[in-house]
C-alpha cells in the first residue's frame, strides 16, 4: 500500500521543530537539555517497551502478539536513530547533572557512601552509557525471540540494564534522593508506551482479522494488556508517594517538592486523571476494548500522557520554575517524535493473516 502523501513531510517538519527548539540553548540551557533528555527518554521507552512486550508474548502466548509484531519490528528499527539523538546531551552533562563537575566532592558533602562516589565518577558514568547503548542495540537487533528461555533471559537483562539507566540518567538529576521503586516505574512506563504505540499502529492499519463468534476478539486481549499496565503503574506511583509522604524526611521529599509546590502540581493532577483514572474507567468497558477505533483513542491518549510523564520525571528535577518549559517541551517532543516515528506505516503487512480456523475476515464497517 502506498504511504499517505503527508508522510514524507514529517522528516523536514520534525527537523524544523528541533531547529526552532535550539533557541532554548541560548535562552535557558538547563531547560533545553532537560527537555531534550525527557523527549529522548520517551522515544527510547516507546521502542524498548514495544520490544519487551514482544518477549512477554513469547512467554505467555496468545494471538495479540501476532497482531502487534509488524508494528514492533518497525519500532525496533528506529533504535539506532534514537541512540544517536542522545549525543547532544553529552554537551549538557555539566549543565543538568549537579554532581558531574566534582562527583566525589558533591556526594561527600551529602554524606553519601563511598560506593556512590565511585559510581558517579564521570568516566565510569560514560562507560556505563556506552554499555547501555550497545546492549539495547543488541537486544533490538535480535528481532523476534520465539524461545521462551531466551525471551526470559532477554527480559531479565532488559530489566537490569534499563533500571540502571533510569537511575543514572533520571534519578541522579537529584543526587540527594533515592527510591528503590524508581527503576520499576521507568520500566512500566516504557512497557505502557510501547504497548500503546503498537496498538495504535495496529488499529490505524485496520487489517486485523476477527475471531469467530465463540472466541473473544484479539482487541479485548490488547485492551486487557493496557489495563494491566495502567494498574501496575498506578500502584507503583502511589506506593512510592505514600512511603515518602509517611517518612517526610528532607532528603526523601526533595524529589516531590519541586513537583507539588510549583506549577508542575497541575501536571501531576493531569497525570492522575488522564494517565490513570480515565484510561482505567474506559478499559473497564468491554465495548471499548472490542472496537479497534475506540481502543486506538485510548492507546493514543495513554501514549500522549506517557510523554507528559517523561517530562514530569525529568524537567522539575532540573528547573521547576519559569514558563519556558511550556513552549520548549512541545517543540522538542514534537520534533523528535516526527523524526523518529513519522515514517511508520500503520499497515506494513496487510496481506498476512494469523493461521487457524478460528480467524475470519473483518466485516465491512
Amino acid at each position: 500500500m502506498r504511504s499517505p502523501a503527508w508522510r514524507p513531510a514529517t522528516l523536514p517538519a520534525g527537523g524544523l521543530l528541533l531547529f526552532v527548539s535550539l533557541a532554548g540553548w541560548w535562552i535557558d540551557q538547563p531547560l533545553f537539555f532537560a527537555a531534550w533528555l525527557s523527549a529522548w527518554w520517551f522515544c527510547l521507552g516507546v521502542v524498548l517497551g514495544a520490544t519487551a512486550n514482544g518477549w512477554l508474548h513469547t512467554l505467555t502466548g496468545g494471538a495479540w502478539g501476532e497482531l502487534l509484531w509488524p508494528s514492533t519490528r518497525q519500532l525496533q528499527r528506529r533504535l539506532p536513530w534514537v541512540l544517536l539523538l542522545f549525543l547532544p546531551m553529552l554537551l549538557g552533562i555539566h549543565v543538568v547533572y549537579p554532581w558531574s563537575a566534582d562527583p566525589q566532592g558533591w556526594l561527600a558533602s551529602m554524606d553519601h557512601p563511598a560506593f556512590q562516589q565511585h559510581w558517579f565518577d564521570l568516566r565510569f558514568f560514560g562507560l556505563r552509557l556506552v554499555a547501555y547503548a550497545l546492549l539495547w542495540a543488541w537486544m533490538a537487533r535480535a528481532g523476534r525471540v520465539r524461545q521462551p528461555g531466551r525471551a526470559a533471559a532477554m527480559m531479565a537483562l532488559h530489566t537490569l540494564v534499563t533500571s540502571l539507566a533510569a537511575v543514572d540518567l533520571l534519578m541522579s538529576l537529584v543526587p540527594a534522593w533515592s527510591s528503590s521503586v524508581f527503576g520499576w516505574l521507568a520500566l512500566m512506563g516504557q512497557m505502557t508506551a510501547g504497548a500503546a504505540a503498537s496498538i495504535l499502529l495496529a488499529a490505524l492499519g485496520g487489517a486485523a482479522p476477527r475471531p469467530a463468534r465463540e472466541a473473544p476478539p484479539v482487541w479485548r486481549d490488547l485492551g486487557n494488556l493496557l489495563l494491566m499496565f495502567v494498574l501496575v503503574q498506578a500502584y507503583l506511583q502511589f506506593m512510592q508517594f505514600l512511603i515518602i509522604w509517611a517518612e517526610n524526611l528532607p532528603r526523601e521529599i526533595s524529589w516531590f517538592v519541586p513537583r507539588l509546590q510549583t506549577g508542575w502540581s497541575a501536571v501531576g493532577l493531569a497525570l492522575v486523571l488522564l494517565q490513570f483514572a480515565a484510561p482505567l474507567l474506559a478499559l473497564l468497558w468491554r465495548s471499548n476494548k472490542d472496537r479497534p477505533r475506540r481502543l486506538a483513542c485510548i492507546a493514543g491518549g495513554l501514549l500522549a500522557m506517557q510523554a507528559v510523564d517523561a517530562a514530569w520525571l525529568v524537567v522539575p528535577s532540573v528547573q521547576a520554575q519559569g514558563f519556558g518549559a511550556w513552549w520548549q517541551l512541545p517543540l522538542v517532543f514534537g520534533g523528535m517524535a516526527l523524526l523518529l516515528f513519522g515514517q511508520l506505516d500503520p499497515r506494513p503487512q496487510t496481506d498476512r493473516r494469523p493461521s487457524g480456523a478460528a480467524w475470519q475476515e473483518p466485516a465491512n464497517g
